[in-house]
């Protein structure tokens, strides 16, 4: 038996987890959830019934998308191979991307909801962190060096959210590295394994396997 992934396919978080376990070649069984209708296996689970979760043969529960990430970097020896600098600059990436981006491109994306400003406004404040991987990025190929790392793999799926909101701008932008990182791990087929379209799934389902 394999472990159990609620995944959801445009979710960030779904994504850089389905992201790590295909990188990793760490097969699991996938189940597609539709948000608005969440199934039942999912919603026994507890806590907030959001995606991805996963859970193991023994019952172990993976409720966020890093405790499934760090699962399977330990499933994996060669996977742990960042030095204690390159880990704290995963650390602080993720960080930065979680609990600081996050919150301005969910107003960004959802403007309407938070009237207090305009959308132009939210962008505007998402942009500190556009510059700070601008500057990075000019200098490298990815965020760790001239290789992909985890912390792209942490990143790119909320930039390419952000950049869904409105492509035309974030195509014409002024961000020429991040347009061009982005670019390049949006267009491999890595990905596009990734992103694959799977039915939503229903109990009594014969089960699909990823990757």
């Amino acid at each position: 038996m394999f472990p159990i992934l609620y995944s959801f396919r445009r979710c960030p978080y779904a994504i850089r987890a389905r992201y790590t376990l295909s990188l990793l070649n760490i097969k699991v069984e996938i189940r597609e959830v539709v948000l608005r209708n969440k199934p039942e296996a999912l919603l026994a689970l507890g806590g907030r019934s959001s995606v991805p979760q996963m859970i193991c043969e023994q019952g172990t529960h993976y409720p966020e998308s890093m405790d499934i990430i760090r699962w399977a970097m330990s499933k994996k020896q060669n996977a742990n191979i960042y030095s204690e600098q390159q880990e704290n600059e995963i650390a602080a990436w993720l960080f930065q991307t979680d609990h600081r981006f996050k919150v301005w491109l969910d107003k960004y994306k959802y403007a309407d909801r938070h009237p207090a400003y305009s959308q132009a406004y939210y962008r505007s404040q998402a942009e500190r962190f556009l510059r700070r991987l601008e500057s990075k990025l000019s200098k490298q190929a990815f965020l760790l060096g001239d290789e992909m790392s985890m912390a792209d793999v942490l990143v790119f799926p909320f930039i390419r959210q952000f950049r869904g909101v409105d492509n035309a701008w974030f195509d014409q932008s002024q961000y020429l590295n991040v347009r061009s990182w982005l670019k390049q791990i949006i267009e491999d087929e890595a990905f596009e394994k990734v992103m694959i379209k799977l039915p939503p799934w229903q109990e009594g389902d014969e089960p699909r396997y990823f990757p």
